[in-house]
């Protein structure tokens, strides 16, 4: 769909004096929209009682298809700070938001992982995996530039969000922590992490596991029936019997690979549902960054033959995650 500037400066016009008192007034919050739930947990953590943050994208929402409403327009165009992703993640709003930021303040967080550190795409010339997050070594990058952005706007409160930053950054470096003492636990023959989606590259990476998805880093791309044919021959001949849905993606190519493996002998199971492109149910530990990774690393290493604590990193996890 192409970016309609006509009704943009329309609705933007119609919404300006809406924009000239702050939403939060009252309480003296920074008002901060973001467009993944990610980004919009790493403002929580870093603002604390001083902001206030609407995350446009939900549990199960997809970013890659996502198209802003007349509603988050709106919201967007009123608030202080916006933040979003970048690196190509939210697809059909970039236009959007890089014409929003020629008159707001908007920043693209994702976009301060180093380029050395990104890992590209023959699908997509000149662009990079978007899904940082799947690494909190990375995502310390991302935490860092949302806790500048919140200080550049807010100059008076930004020794506050700086030692708020520092506090979950260092959250963030035990999870990694973790990530590597568990994933480590995984037999050598057992490191394949099958999904959906190719959202778990940056992972494999950091944990030394094989990554396989059935569609490319968009699920706008198709998955046909050559690569499901392909893939069933590739789980039979490698004897891989453990498969991951996610809660973001549709899960009839799972579903069609695990048929087809059953119709040609080979026994497989969902290893379970992992966070790719959004987070848990809201108001839950898995509704946090923390959670989301602590629910994936700890799933996939029990999954694949590794030793995890029942609940996770701290006991945290829901029943049967």
């Amino acid at each position: 769909m192409q970016f309609d500037r006509r009704a943009f400066l329309g609705l933007l016009s119609a919404t300006t004096a809406l924009a000239a008192t702050p939403l939060r007034a009252d309480t003296g919050q920074l008002n901060i929209v973001a467009t993944t739930s990610m980004i919009a947990d790493a403002a929580r953590q870093i603002g604390g009682d001083l902001v206030n943050v609407k995350a446009l994208m939900g549990v199960g929402v997809d970013p890659h298809s996502y198209r802003q409403t007349r509603s988050d327009i709106v919201a967007l165009t009123r608030a202080d700070l916006v933040l979003w992703h970048g690196l190509y993640l939210e697809a059909q709003m970039e236009e959007f938001l890089l014409k929003l930021a020629q008159r707001n303040e908007v920043v693209a967080v994702g976009e301060a992982v180093p380029g050395d550190k990104l890992i590209s795409h023959a699908e997509y010339e000149g662009r990079y995996d978007p899904h940082v997050w799947m690494a909190p070594a990375l995502w310390v990058y991302v935490v860092r530039a949302v806790a500048q952005a919140l200080g550049d706007a807010a100059p008076d409160r930004a020794s506050i969000f700086a030692a708020n930053a520092k506090a979950h950054l260092a959250d963030i470096h035990r999870l990694d922590a973790y990530a590597r003492a568990k994933m480590a636990t995984i037999p050598q023959a057992e490191r394949v992490l099958l999904t959906a989606h190719d959202a778990f590259g940056y992972f494999g990476r950091a944990y030394d596991v094989e990554v396989i998805g059935i569609q490319g880093i968009s699920t706008e791309s198709e998955a046909g029936l050559n690569r499901i044919s392909g893939l069933v021959n590739l789980l039979t001949e490698r004897n891989i019997r453990s498969v991951f849905i996610e809660s973001s993606v549709s899960d009839r190519n799972i579903r069609a690979l695990i048929e087809g493996a059953t119709a040609q002998g080979h026994e497989m199971t969902i290893g379970g549902e992992l966070y790719s492109d959004a987070m848990g149910p809201e108001g839950s530990y898995e509704g946090t960054y923390i959670g989301m990774l602590d629910h994936n690393i700890t799933t996939i290493a029990r999954a694949l033959g590794g030793d995890v604590p029942d609940r996770g990193m701290d006991g945290k996890l829901m029943a049967g995650s």
